[in-house]
């Protein structure tokens, strides 16, 4: 049952979810735009934000359209846990989540991320100490399956903590050793589902807005988080709410695609520094094209884009100028 304090948790409200390198101010203002309910911040390092590091406080850029947001802290230190805690709080944030299924090696060796599944007491201190801090309703857990194959213990954590205080869970049905590879099973978001009493957010192979609509009703799950599949262009958030409504989107056209990402430039030089936001563009710009002929090459030129005229001309000439099919 979700809690009156929680964020908004629907079929109907899908997230962003937390996408380290993507998910920054410019991204989340432009899914919001497009139908994303609530967005998660790119994860957060307890022990970097105590310690000012470099970059920490970038990751928590935000205005008062980017809301509601949720961030994301990782960490398996107690105490780095709390003080960032009340650092955030007293900075005005609300909502938080607690990162226990990142499989990147450079988190998991400090004990943080997927690696709490190694350690289920101390991730469920964790999480009960920050709900204690936050208070009811604003804090939840990312998870896995577990640590590999064989090792599954997403039931038990999370009824344990949901006990906790955790207002709700997010799975990623695959083991941390898998990273992203093979297939994600929903069938354990339906277990979970069956197993908590708080909402359980359904994440995992979720490209595209038929795929979660079919895993809302194959599941359960309260709600769904667009990853990578928000990353293959923002519409996924509107096209998935209009789907579950009984109406369907068509994808963006080439035109509309184009404004997509004049939009997510705007708003990348608004909110980001200069070097910065092109580079972001250069990154991003792909992802969005991925499906199209000729986006190989398009990505080999934008990597010698220098300048802002530079990269509209070539989204231009690549999406504008293509012959009509």
């Amino acid at each position: 049952m979700r809690h009156p304090d929680s964020p908004p948790i629907a079929p109907d409200a899908p997230w962003l979810a937390p996408l380290a390198g993507f998910s920054d101010l410019p991204f989340r203002l432009l899914c919001r735009e497009h139908g994303a309910a609530v967005a998660v911040t790119e994860m957060v390092s307890a022990k970097g934000l105590c310690h000012d590091s470099p970059g920490t406080d970038d990751l928590l850029a935000t205005t008062p359209a980017d809301a509601p947001l949720v961030v994301q802290l990782f960490g398996s230190e107690p105490q780095y846990i709390e003080r960032a805690m009340t650092a955030l709080l007293e900075r005005g944030f609300r909502w938080f989540d607690l990162n226990a299924g990142c499989p990147v090696r450079k988190v998991v060796k400090t004990g943080a991320g997927a690696a709490l599944h190694n350690t289920p007491d101390l991730l469920v201190d964790i999480a009960g100490r920050m709900a204690a801090l936050a208070g009811p309703g604003r804090c939840g857990v990312k998870l896995r399956r577990g640590w590999a194959a064989g090792q599954d213990n997403y039931l038990e954590l999370g009824r344990r903590l949901a006990d906790a205080g955790t207002a709700w869970l997010a799975l990623h049905p695959r083991h941390a050793r898998q990273g992203y590879g093979g297939e994600a099973d929903w069938s354990c978001l339906a277990a979970l589902v069956r197993a908590v009493d708080v909402p359980v957010l359904a994440s995992g192979d979720l490209f595209t807005p038929e795929a979660g609509v079919r895993c809302l009703r194959e599941t359960g799950a309260a709600g769904v988080m667009f990853a990578r599949g928000a990353l293959h262009g923002p519409s996924i958030f509107a096209r998935h709410s209009a789907l579950l409504a009984g109406r369907e989107l068509p994808a963006p056209s080439p035109a509309e695609l184009a404004a997509v990402i004049r939009r997510h430039a705007a708003l990348a030089r608004e909110h980001l520094r200069e070097r910065h936001a092109l580079l972001q563009m250069r990154t991003i710009v792909p992802r969005y094209v991925r499906h199209m002929p000729g986006s190989r090459a398009l990505r080999a030129r934008l990597v010698h884009c220098r300048t802002w005229e530079e990269l509209d001309g070539l989204v231009c000439a690549f999406l504008l100028d293509r012959p009509q099919q």
